[in-house]
């Protein structure tokens, strides 16, 4: 005869089901489709500056070493090429731990139509930020101001001097920063230093001092959930990138509205719809809030 008792004592300690690490219903909908890419490209193709004081927005990207900064431009001049591109130089995700690739302050413009056509916006790549080396937040609050000149070679012993043939003492409107674009690893946001995370903010607090808007790119999503991993179509019904979006919300401060999870190309030699139109979100976005910017300084000046 069945033990009763053993049985019910056996059935009570059986562990309850994991919580599905997924949503029932997309929280960011997000149009997957090649005509929404198509539309998206038209656009940012479009896209016009309305005053002659500016001639290109001037997007900068900060974060730690290692976050992806020079692979999303690369990213983005992929998607809008339609092919592989390495215009931004990159170091392997193997052997970024000890010190930043990128050592010079560069913009990157992206080819549009043909031979000496280009969109009318540039990135920025700056060094990264590290604990105790890196770039000085002294030298990225030099550059949302305007006072760096492309091609400066940054020295973590110390900011830029202002006699220094790259130091501009007189910058306009054009030659500031129009919209600033934070950039952390999704898998290692707990990770990344307090200190670094502190320069992060400063450099912040000045750009909201200047009206500068500011961005959140979260890069590497395919690496804290395997759901986006084989899927990036559920990037928006997984829990596990809303709770590191809400981690970036927390640590930078920076809105949810204001964030944006992407995929860089890395692996890739092709296009992929999936990629193109998430990091296409968030470009055309950066584009908009940099020149709203732009226009909101001419008419206030």
């Amino acid at each position: 005869m069945l033990n009763m008792t053993k049985w019910f004592k056996s059935y009570k300690t059986v562990p309850p089901a994991a919580p599905l690490p997924e949503l029932d219903t997309p929280w960011r909908p997000v149009e997957w489709s090649e005509d929404n890419k198509t539309k998206m490209l038209r656009k940012l193709k479009e896209f016009q500056l309305s005053t002659p004081d500016v001639n290109q927005l001037r997007i900068l990207l900060h974060g730690p070493i290692g976050a992806g900064k020079s692979s999303f431009i690369n990213s983005v001049n992929t998607v809008l090429q339609g092919r592989n591109t390495t215009a931004a130089l990159a170091n392997s995700a193997a052997d970024v731990e000890s010190h930043s690739f990128t050592v010079k302050f560069k913009y990157h413009r992206l080819k549009k139509d043909g031979p000496g056509s280009f969109y009318p916006f540039v990135f920025t790549d700056i060094m990264g930020l590290e604990q105790s080396m890196g770039v000085c937040t002294d030298d990225i609050k030099n550059i949302l101001d305007g006072h760096i000149k492309n091609g400066y070679t940054f020295n973590p012993a110390g900011p830029i001097e202002k006699d220094n043939q790259y130091y501009n003492s007189s910058p306009s409107l054009k030659d500031r920063v129009h919209c600033l674009v934070s950039v952390l690893p999704a898998h290692k946001i707990s990770l990344t230093s307090d200190k670094v995370v502190s320069k992060m903010k400063e450099v912040r607090q000045k750009a909201r001092d200047l009206g500068i808007p500011q961005v959140t790119i979260m890069t590497m999503v395919d690496e804290v959930c395997p759901l986006v991993k084989h899927d990036l179509e559920k990037i928006y019904t997984s829990k596990k990138i809303k709770e590191k979006m809400q981690e970036c919300r927390d640590g930078l401060g920076v809105p949810m509205n204001c964030i944006y999870p992407v995929k860089n190309y890395s692996e890739e030699i092709t296009n992929y719809l999936h990629l193109d139109v998430l990091i296409l979100v968030a470009l055309k976005d950066i584009i908009m809030f940099a020149n709203d910017y732009v226009e909101d300084q001419i008419y206030t000046e």
